[in-house]
């Protein structure tokens, strides 16, 4: 529960400080009213597509928001932090998928690196926003839905694609499936 908290809270904070009010920013971002609060009251951890939406709407980067500390470059993620973060379920949101961030405590950057962990035959949410994406199937199969068109991924495929066409991946054959996903919001 520690990460719905600190999300919902950094994201309360943002919107107080804009003095916008739940309804100015779900019609910002285009999020429900009840999503938000629910994110907010730290009941949920939301999914990326979510977060990057709030984030626009609120004028802070996706990582405004995950970020515990800042840490000086290179930042480096160990393989063995990932998976310990992932046997203990951190990240998980309610789509069922892990997210990992690969590049906490670098406040600057201008991507958002992640390892994503698809559990097998998950939920394919949609989502849409500004912004560039690029997967790299690390393991398993991932099909992705971009606009009408599905495409199925497998270890070594990638991906680049348009943000703003709206898009999903989910983990295919049975099995769950990991990715390296970058995304790129322009500021």
């Amino acid at each position: 529960m520690a990460n719905e908290v600190k999300v919902g809270m950094r994201i309360k904070m943002f919107r107080d400080k804009l003095k916008m009010t739940l309804g100015e920013l779900s019609a910002k971002s285009g999020v429900s009213v009840e999503v938000i609060a629910s994110i907010e009251d730290g009941e949920v951890l939301p999914a990326l597509g979510v977060l990057t939406k709030l984030s626009r709407a609120l004028g802070q980067r996706l990582g405004t928001f995950m970020d515990d500390q800042f840490k000086p470059d290179p930042i480096v993620t160990r393989a063995a932090d990932i998976e310990a973060a992932k046997v203990a379920a951190e990240g998980k949101n309610v789509l069922g998928y892990a997210s990992h961030s690969l590049a906490l405590g670098k406040p600057d950057r201008h991507m958002d690196p992640f390892r994503i962990e698809f559990p097998a035959d998950g939920v394919d949410t949609e989502s849409s926003h500004e912004g560039e994406e690029l997967i790299i199937c690390i393991a398993g199969q991932v099909e992705l839905t971009y606009g009408c068109e599905k495409t199925i991924l497998g270890p070594g495929d990638t991906a680049y694609y348009n943000s703003v066409v709206k898009h999903g991946l989910k983990a295919v054959g049975g099995k769950p499936a990991s990715i390296y996903g970058i995304v790129f919001m322009p500021f």
